[in-house]
């Protein structure tokens, strides 16, 4: 199942052009901008070793860094724990367990995920197939609802009702969000129809939840096609977590494919920001050959930032956990914004008062996870009966359930191989029960839910190693695993995406740029940390006086044409 060739978006089946994460809020090009031979812009030959502030190792800072870095500029990345943020890859303890890694943040990855997939390829990563529910790579998925249990191959295999909650939610957004017309729009990247539909959407579905959408809608009168939907979805899992968020989150999700078709990075994900790290690029200004993040850091980053503020000439000041104090005339922000109302000690001054607000009101997802090593991959033996005989089916399946585990997801590494379970994938709510818990705690908890499941399977017998697990909102650099706007929040995040177009604010505003996920209009996401990146490179060369090839302009030349909609507050 392994691809040993670059992955692109995947095509339509009737040969049209494929979805990429273009728009639908600001429909611009980061693949083409990334792959054009002028690059991504220069700075005067006076800003050469300028150094620049990156607050934050995860893939928004160490990108931001690399690509400032090539352009010649000198950056100072700061990193609280690791490198890698929620691209997180972790081993397991115990004998037989080596080489055997569990993804701790991201795991999948959707192809339209085209400017990520740029640094895929440039680092020479290899990505397979994903085995979401009811995708081709998964040999077989549970559904177990109120306990009852379906065994499917393909969504045929489900009883009809599950079927008719398909239907209702293609019916759902075809009837309340016109997603034939923006999914055309989208594979052609016309500009003009997708802001048209999207302006018109956004004044509309603002103040409405992902659950009111779907209750104004006829095809999902039916209460039970609610439920269902919420706890089985489609694509990777139930939606029922997501049901307070804006409607506009999630239909920034199916307009973009985002929840189609996934892939993982074999070896896992943290190898991206790492080999960005230690990369030497081919082509850089100022620095000599051989020159990479690393070697400019002498290994490692600087430890955590403790304080920010501003000092004479408009610079920012960076003191770090080591007491170190370094003045800057250009930084970039790429850490969960919470940390600054929180973990960071800030002036006041350091961004406009509409900015700190829509920080303040950010709402992130909680998410847990709970990996074990098992000896093989025993799931893929076949069942038997009472009596003794082949059912021809799996002995255990990808599950998607109601009961404290929601989502256990089977990773195969080959016939008789040391494998991995995801035992259980959970968000808000559901992640918050587990809070209290240990590992072991939560994978006893776990194993008595599966074995409600699959009573002839005695999943305990093949476990080799200590469990391993994560609660996003209890890590002290996270807070949170990503956000996801609420009702009302349209206005916030635009604040926080346009940030970036520092023209637009007071001169003492300027110089300190917002990036990563959460600053995207697709969080959750790592083409969104992708994305958020570029602006803040392109804003840290716009404001050393640099600028871009007029043959590949950047997404603050052309913001004016594509800026996000821009909503009335009084």
């Amino acid at each position: 199942m392994t691809s040993t060739v670059p992955t692109t978006a995947v095509p339509h089946s009737d040969g049209q052009p494929p979805i990429t994460m273009f728009g639908p809020d600001f429909p611009y090009a980061y693949d083409d901008f990334l792959a054009h031979p002028a690059g991504l812009g220069q700075v005067p030959a006076t800003e050469l070793g300028t150094e620049v502030a990156v607050i934050g190792g995860g893939l928004s800072g160490i990108i931001s860094a690399y690509e400032l870095m090539k352009m010649g500029l000198r950056p100072v990345v700061y990193e609280a724990d690791q490198i890698g943020g929620r691209l997180r890859t972790v081993g397991f303890e115990g004998a037989g367990t080596e080489g055997l890694t569990a993804e701790m943040g991201a795991m999948r990855f959707p192809p339209s995920s085209t400017a990520l997939q740029h640094y895929i390829d440039l680092v020479g990563l290899v990505t397979e197939p994903f085995p979401n529910p009811l995708a081709e790579a998964t040999p077989s998925t549970v559904v177990d609802l109120k306990g009852e249990t379906h065994y499917a191959e393909t969504i045929a295999d489900l009883p009809q009702v599950y079927r008719d909650v398909s239907a209702a939610w293609n019916a759902c957004l075809d009837e309340g969000a016109d997603f034939s017309d923006m999914n055309q729009a989208m594979r052609e990247r016309d500009v003009p129809r997708i802001r048209e539909i999207w302006a018109k959407l956004v004044e509309k579905l603002d103040d409405e939840t992902f659950y009111g959408f779907l209750c104004k809608s006829e095809a999902f009168q039916s209460f039970r096609k609610r439920e269902i939907f919420g706890q089985v979805g489609f694509g990777t899992g139930g939606w029922d977590t997501d049901f307070p968020n804006s409607i506009l989150e999630i239909l920034r999700v199916v307009y973009t494919e985002a929840d189609d078709h996934h892939r993982g990075i074999v070896g896992g994900s943290q190898q991206l920001p790492l080999r960005l790290w230690e990369r030497e690029p081919e082509k850089i200004v100022h620095w000599a050959p051989g020159t990479s993040l690393s070697s400019l850091h002498d290994g490692a980053p600087r430890p955590a930032v403790t304080r920010l503020h501003r000092t004479a000439g408009n610079r920012i000041t960076v003191t770090d956990a080591d007491g170190d104090i370094r003045t800057y005339r250009a930084a970039i922000f790429t850490a969960q914004s919470w940390m600054l109302l929180s973990k960071i000690e800030c002036d006041d001054t350091l961004f406009p008062i509409d900015h700190w607000t829509a920080m303040e009101r950010t709402h992130y997802m909680e998410s847990s996870k709970l990996f074990v090593p098992v000896d093989r991959p025993f799931w893929l033996d076949k069942a038997v009966d009472d009596a003794g005989n082949p059912t021809g089916r799996d002995v255990m399946s990808m599950t998607l359930t109601d009961r404290m585990t929601r989502g256990t997801y089977l990773l195969d590494n080959g016939p008789d191989k040391p494998a991995v379970i995801c035992l259980s994938y959970t968000w808000c709510d559901d992640s918050l029960k587990w809070l209290p818990l240990s590992a072991n705690e939560r994978m006893e908890v776990m194993l008595k839910s599966l074995g409600e499941i699959y009573p002839k399977v005695d999943i305990r017998r093949h476990i080799i190693g200590n469990p391993v697990t994560v609660s996003w909102e209890n890590e002290p650099y996270f807070m949170g695993a990503f956000k996801a706007n609420l009702p009302g929040h349209y206005r916030y995040q635009r604040r926080l995406f346009t940030h970036f177009m520092q023209d637009r604010l007071p001169e003492d505003k300027r110089g300190i740029f917002l990036a990563g996920d959460d600053i995207s209009w697709t969080a959750g996401w790592a083409e969104g940390a992708v994305q958020t990146a570029l602006n803040a490179v392109w804003g840290v060369m716009h404001h050393l006086g640099g600028s871009t090839d007029a043959a590949n302009p950047g997404p603050g030349d052309v913001y004016d044409e594509i800026a996000p909609v821009e909503l009335p507050e009084d």
